[in-house]
């Protein structure tokens, strides 16, 4: 193989080599999709938006969907928005559904919804088809203490102007959860709210519960009505028991006072008998010592002892005669 052949096939190798190169970093099949859609874009842009890390399919083919749907963004627009992290595609979307179905939506309010973290492809389509939220059940206590248990649904429209910085669903769930509440609360009686549902719904829409929210209230539906437990018999139940309770520690307070002061009694009589008993010793010595002292007489002496033996006797007597003693029956 001589010398010339092998240069041709080192030249067709880098050839094919540079052209593998060029059409991996120039989209040059996407450029030819955009001019055959319309869209003017250049090669020059295509090379510019590789060196600036942007992917041009993500911005060319959402163009392309745009021109045709005759909406008039520009490349700069989108490539800003893919640049800010926004998801261009889906902000395309949400402009043609918007567009079809005549609700005005600027392309700067669109972006904005998506990079503030929401679906504004969804909340396009929740404007034209209402979405229906289901609350869980809210337990309620009407004024005659029974228990009402209530399961609403409540029908919203997206509001595409307050869906920046519009508070979510679970806010409007509160909202409607604490209308039920204050108006079975307020209801005189139970038979009242199972009498007339539709009470709850005209009450809880009359509030005004979308404000500030990223929804509009169309309707509100309640969807079940259930008795549940009575509450007030429950509480008053509970107010009687812990009543008793605090009969009952006070009467065992009651109580251990009597006993305290029961052998507190007993405590002093001991004592005072111990007094007697004392008081008794000092007789024989005082006896003796009046003896001694001639201010008392033996017979005084043996009279006395004559009165103690009688009423001695007498004691035994009576004791005999009591019911029960010796024999003797009551």
């Amino acid at each position: 193989m001589d010398g010339s052949l092998i240069t041709v096939l080192l030249l067709a190798a880098l050839a094919v080599i540079a052209l593998s190169v060029f059409f991996t970093f120039v989209p040059v099949m996407l450029w030819i999709s955009a001019l055959a859609s319309g869209v003017r874009v250049g090669i020059i842009t295509l090379v510019a938006m590789r060196l600036r890390r942007v992917i041009p399919s993500r911005i060319v083919n959402p163009m392309i969907k745009a021109t045709k749907a005759g909406l008039g963004l520009t490349i700069n627009q989108l490539e800003s928005h893919f640049l800010a992290g926004g998801n261009v595609d889906r902000v395309v979307n949400a402009l043609i559904a918007a567009h079809r179905a005549n609700i005005h939506l600027e392309f700067e309010r669109a972006a904005a919804i998506d990079l503030a973290g929401r679906d504004v492809l969804q909340a396009v389509q929740m404007s034209v088809n209402p979405k229906v939220i289901e609350t869980p059940t809210v337990s309620a206590v009407a004024k005659d203490g029974i228990e009402v248990k209530v399961i609403a649904r409540v029908t919203v429209r997206a509001n595409i102007e307050r869906l920046v910085g519009g508070a979510g669903e679970e806010t409007i769930i509160a909202r409607v959860g604490e209308g039920i509440v204050t108006t079975v609360g307020s209801a005189g009686s139970h038979k009242e709210v199972l009498e007339n549902p539709d009470l709850i719904s005209r009450t809880v829409l009359g509030k005004g519960l979308d404000a500030g929210t990223a929804f509009e209230i169309l309707s509100i539906d309640i969807a079940d009505v259930d008795v549940g437990k009575n509450i007030g018999a429950h509480l008053q139940t509970e107010q009687a028991e812990a009543d008793k309770r605090i009969a009952q520690a006070k009467a065992e307070e009651r109580r251990a006072m009597a006993v305290a002061q029961e052998q507190e009694m007993k405590a002093r009589v001991v004592e005072m008998k111990a007094k007697v008993v004392e008081a008794e010793s000092e007789v024989p010595l005082a006896m003796a010592e009046a003896l001694r002292d001639g201010k008392m007489g033996v017979m005084d002496y043996m009279n006395l002892k004559n009165i103690d033996a009688d009423t001695q006797m007498r004691s035994n007597l009576g004791r005999m005669n009591e019911p029960g003693k010796d024999g003797e029956d009551a």
